[in-house]
């Protein structure tokens, strides 16, 4: 291993000692729990898990967004602007109900995370990026920490 390796190695444990200090409630959903973690990586200046914990984050969040329904060109009571093309106006005309995902789905997704960067560390180490395939292992191990 490169020096660098270490120090991301070394950092990545301490974030893992306060990732397991903050799951001390095995009921808690893991998007609480990467929200508690995500603080820790900040103030350790653990870059690659606090990269792996705003990723797995924004995915959970992207997850339950819905898809945007267009209107039927038959009409009903829409009202459209006159400014911009295919928009609505009126109060609450762009709010829309977000799914909610269950625990086994935000598990899957934060697995999907983390084999996703094991995969590309493994392209990037075989096209001789050894410092990028280690952080994006580092990423893989602090999402890991969550899925025990």
């Amino acid at each position: 291993m490169r020096e660098g390796t270490d120090a991301v190695t070394h950092g990545a444990q301490r974030v893992f000692r306060f990732i397991i200090g903050a799951m001390t409630d095995t009921s808690a959903p893991i998007r609480q729990a990467l929200r508690d973690a995500l603080p820790g990586a900040m103030k350790a200046r653990d870059t690659p898990s606090r990269n792996a914990i705003r990723s797995a984050l924004a995915a959970i969040e992207n997850a339950e967004a819905v898809s945007v329904e267009q209107p039927s060109a038959g009409g009903g009571s829409l009202v459209t602007s006159e400014h911009v093309a295919g928009t609505s106006v009126g109060v609450g005309a762009a709010e829309a109900p977000r799914r909610e995902l269950d625990e086994e789905h935000a598990l899957e997704i934060v697995s999907a995370e983390r084999d996703e960067r094991l995969s590309a560390a493994a392209e990037l180490r075989a096209a001789g990026q050894e410092q990028r395939a280690a952080d994006l292992e580092a990423e893989a191990a602090a999402l890991d920490a969550f899925l025990c």
